[in-house]
């Protein structure tokens, strides 16, 4: 969980760690057992989870406009990208560049920290009734009764209440900036219709892929427009977040004293 809470800070890493690493080539472990080895060797290799290596990562990774990344931050956000996205090339078969997936971090890491300053560079504030709200919410999330439960936990894994909130207080900031830059970010009818014919028609393909293959006798139903437009609404106004957050940082960065020393 309290992953969880620095992974949300670092949202924008995390899409740019994703998008540069994801699976370009979908193509050899999926049919799971082909030209593997006698014995099962290749699938007992495939178990075997990679160890994130962090031995050659300086005192300080970074310094942005004179801030700088630390290495025991950088540790935490590293490794818990490690794991999504060490699961990831095992489902693919591709193999990890950890040298590229560091340069990367330490880059989405950068991202976050040119908000951070912009968003106190303008003056943002996040009251006690939004930091109450962001607990709230992570607390549900979290499957728990309430936001006391949440920083309990927390504080089990190490983190003082006063880390939290200020954590929480960045985040709210941050949010308030991006939310500035994006503008409306409501999906008009057309969007979200455009969007939905997008989703039926693979949902249709991978059907066909599976034919034959029913559950219970019965063919799965593709949701209605109306059944899925609640979801789509809100992929639709996260996509629109997350380009006006990265198009901000692309124009932060070109102005930004920025060193990375991966």
């Amino acid at each position: 969980m309290m992953r969880k809470l620095l992974m949300t800070l670092m949202a924008l890493g995390i899409a740019l760690v994703l998008a540069a690493c994801g699976g370009d080539d979908e193509s050899s472990d999926k049919d799971n057992g082909g030209g593997s080895d006698k014995n099962g060797q290749a699938s007992e290799q495939q178990k075997k989870m990679p160890e994130p290596d962090l031995k050659d990562v300086p005192d300080v990774v970074a310094k942005v406009n004179g801030e700088e990344i630390k290495k025991k931050e950088f540790k935490s956000t590293y490794q818990s990208l490690f794991q999504r996205m060490a699961m990831q090339s095992q489902l693919t078969g591709q193999k990890l560049d950890q040298d590229k997936l560091k340069k990367q971090t330490a880059e989405g890491m950068v991202g976050n920290q040119l908000l951070i300053q912009e968003a106190n560079d303008r003056d943002y504030s996040a009251s006690d009734k939004d930091v109450d709200e962001t607990l709230n919410d992570m607390a549900k999330q979290n499957g728990l009764e309430s936001k006391d439960k949440l920083l309990s936990k927390l504080e089990e894994q190490g983190m003082k209440e006063k880390e939290v909130v200020s954590q929480i207080k960045t985040q709210v900031k941050v949010e308030k900036l991006i939310s500035e830059e994006s503008g409306d970010t409501e999906p008009t009818e057309e969007e979200l219709q455009k969007a939905y014919d997008q989703w039926k028609s693979q949902q249709e393909k991978a059907k066909e892929g599976n034919k034959g293959e029913k559950e219970d006798g019965e063919e799965k139903k593709i949701a209605s427009f109306d059944e899925k437009k609640s979801d789509l609404k809100s992929q639709l106004k996260t996509q629109k977040e997350n380009k006006a957050r990265q198009t901000l940082v692309e124009k932060l960065r070109k102005d930004a004293d920025v060193t990375i020393n991966l």
